[in-house]
């Protein structure tokens, strides 16, 4: 790992750790980085705002390449969720550090529940985007990718909200609920809605 990776790294960990202990809204860029060791130039310069702290999503240039290698005789939708779920299984479990105390912190947050939204509409056009170039009409691209996304954001409250199983079976559960099998995803141990 790249000396700036360990640094965002720890940075982090920091916020995420500070957030718990006394509140997002109680925390600020400063104490973050204070106690991370960096300055607020380094915070800034590995985070724009507090919020991508949490909102941190590298994956939207994984899914639209997975959803655009999916054959273009199937329809937007099951090549959608065919796509994310090829894309989630790039992602092993155990590579996902702190992402459930993440969830939990911005789903119990109304503006960045609201943050949250913004950046899977992000995706959502990425989706889209893919969809269409591959032959799709632009609204049933845009009614595939919402109701992925839709599942997605489903699964993930309710995996950072339970506290139990997998995130993979929570996304394989919300997206054979919309195209059944999709994926084609190794059998999970059962999910209960």
């Amino acid at each position: 790992m790249s000396k700036s990776a360990r640094t965002r790294s720890r940075i982090q960990s920091t916020a995420i750790a500070l957030f718990t202990a006394q509140g997002y809204d109680a925390t600020t860029v400063d104490q973050i980085a204070a106690t991370a060791g960096v300055s607020q130039m380094t915070f800034f310069r590995h985070f724009p705002t507090k919020d991508a702290v949490l909102l941190d999503d590298p994956y939207d240039p994984v899914i639209a390449a997975c959803v655009a290698r999916q054959p273009c005789s199937r329809s937007a939708l099951e090549r959608a969720c065919d796509g994310l779920a090829q894309a989630w299984r790039t992602v092993p479990e155990a590579d996902l550090g702190d992402v459930r105390t993440r969830m939990r912190i911005v789903t119990s947050h109304p503006r960045l529940r609201a943050r949250m939204w913004e950046t899977n509409l992000v995706t959502q056009r990425a989706i889209t985007d893919a969809l269409r170039a591959s032959g799709a009409g632009r609204l049933e691209a845009e009614v595939a990718a919402g109701a992925c996304m839709g599942a997605l954001s489903a699964a993930l409250t309710d995996w950072a909200e339970s506290g139990t199983g997998t995130l993979g079976e929570r996304i394989t559960f919300a997206l054979t609920a919309l195209v059944p099998g999709a994926g084609r995803i190794t059998a999970h141990a059962s999910v209960t809605p």
